[in-house]
């Protein structure tokens, strides 16, 4: 592990995988199990490049490196604070070679890396659209979870633009805004090809749904066995515990 700057108000995580570590604020928006469980559902051949947006303290491309085959990972995160951090996390593990943290607005992605220039775009998304819910007044956590600067649309449209033909885009959100979703994503020629959803309880209703499309897909949609994340209060299922390495 390589030596980085670790500031006053930020810790070390270890991931558990790779021996690989992140960067978080102590008390600022950490990463949560959508993310894991993100990393775990995509998927990526070998030698394929791939983007996340919003990329937050870089842990999809850190989960992704050490999971996966593919060739080179770009995380794009508006917030410059954010993105210096996640760059930080990077060097400390040593993946300058195979990730890259670039500080940029989703909504110019394709701007700023050309069309078709991915094979796999990945984004853990906010989930509610500006004008829903308690925003938070910390505005690093507003964004990450509200529609501030982006919307779902933009996310859908920049996605679509990045990935070559063939390419997929991998996604989680809320169950509640899935036919909204799956209407947005055809709209831009992403046609959903598997869902997924979690259950925090076997007992309990679905509180998040990950879903895979193809750019250029024929209609056809596989609906797959629920996540379900604990077998009781604090202890995670026999699933998390091994396709997710949590």
């Amino acid at each position: 592990m390589n030596s980085v700057e670790i500031r006053d108000d930020e810790r070390i995580d270890d991931l558990q995988r790779n021996h690989y570590r992140i960067i978080q604020k102590k008390k600022g928006f950490c990463f949560g199990m959508d993310a894991v469980l993100l990393s775990g559902f995509a998927q990526m051949g070998e030698g394929e490049t791939v983007i996340d947006l919003g990329t937050g303290t870089g842990i999809i491309p850190i989960l992704l490196e050490a999971k996966t085959k593919g060739k080179h990972f770009v995380g794009l995160e508006i917030q410059e604070s954010v993105a210096e951090m996640a760059l930080r996390s990077v060097h400390l593990n040593g993946l300058e070679q195979k990730i890259e943290i670039v500080q940029g607005d989703i909504r110019e992605a394709c701007r700023i890396f050309g069309k078709a220039s991915f094979d796999v775009v990945t984004s853990n998304p906010p989930y509610m659209i500006n004008q829903h819910g308690m925003k938070n007044p910390d505005p690093v956590k507003a964004i990450s979870r509200h529609e501030v600067l982006c919307t779902l649309e933009d996310v859908a449209r920049e996605s679509s633009m990045l990935l070559r033909p063939g390419g997929h885009f991998f996604m989680i959100h809320r169950p509640r805004r899935l036919t909204e979703i799956i209407c947005v994503l055809r709209k831009y020629g992403l046609e959903a090809k598997r869902i997924k959803m979690v259950h925090p309880f076997v007992d309990r209703e679905a509180n998040m749904v990950m879903i895979e499309s193809v750019r250029g897909g024929h209609p056809m949609m596989k609906v797959e066995a629920p996540v379900v994340v604990f077998e009781r209060p604090g202890v995670y299922s026999e699933e998390i515990r091994t396709t997710y390495g949590y």
